[in-house]
């Protein structure tokens, strides 16, 4: 895991939004900010792709990548995302979807580089997940939990009907995962669980 001060300083804050571009013919676009509404990073599904691909930028303009999120499989409901530093070429680790629990309540597990299992991302009630699905008024509150049991962030879906918005806050200073994981985690649940809506 990068130690914080080696980190590009968009993946050091505690606090994020992420917000879906609303006007978009193809692909994915995300927009991530900081609590005071600066922009922090850009990101980009790429459209007409067998494979899920995801490109996170410094800035709208996409002159500077930071990660990417892509998985060798295709069309399959329990994806591994390979998270990947683009400027050193290093693994950050993967997100892998729980498809079979997710039908139910969003899941995901957070994996080292080495694929080892260091967390997981769920939705928090088992009731409000099942409304959603069915009606869509239910904002979604998922937990990040690491592998000791202890929740290191948080993340809440905004009640919007025309915007797709989350805000994920970290609550850890050394949270059990990358940030860089966990930014991927917030692009993934606007891209892929953002679909359900």
């Amino acid at each position: 895991m990068a130690a914080l001060s080696g980190l590009h300083p968009a993946f050091r804050k505690n606090r994020y939004l992420f917000r879906r571009k609303v006007f978009r013919l193809f692909g994915g676009a995300f927009h991530i900010y900081d609590e005071a509404g600066n922009l922090l990073l850009y990101s980009e599904q790429k459209a007409f792709k067998l494979r899920e691909d995801f490109r996170i930028y410094a800035g709208e303009s996409g002159s500077r990548e930071l990660l990417t999120i892509r998985t060798p499989q295709i069309l399959d409901l329990g994806a591994t995302y390979y998270v990947q530093d683009a400027t050193t070429g290093e693994t950050v680790g993967a997100l892998r979807r729980k498809a079979l629990k997710s039908i139910i309540k969003d899941e995901w597990v957070f994996l080292s580089p080495g694929e080892q299992e260091i967390g997981r991302l769920t939705e928090k009630s088992t009731a409000a997940a099942l409304i959603s699905r069915f009606v869509g008024l239910i904002p979604q509150h998922y937990a990040v939990i690491g592998a000791d049991g202890r929740t290191a962030a948080e993340i809440h879906q905004h009640f919007n009907p025309f915007v797709l918005k989350y805000t994920m806050e970290i609550l850890v200073p050394e949270p059990p995962m990358d940030r860089r994981l966990l930014i991927a985690a917030g692009v993934l649940l606007a891209g892929i669980e953002g679909r359900q809506e």
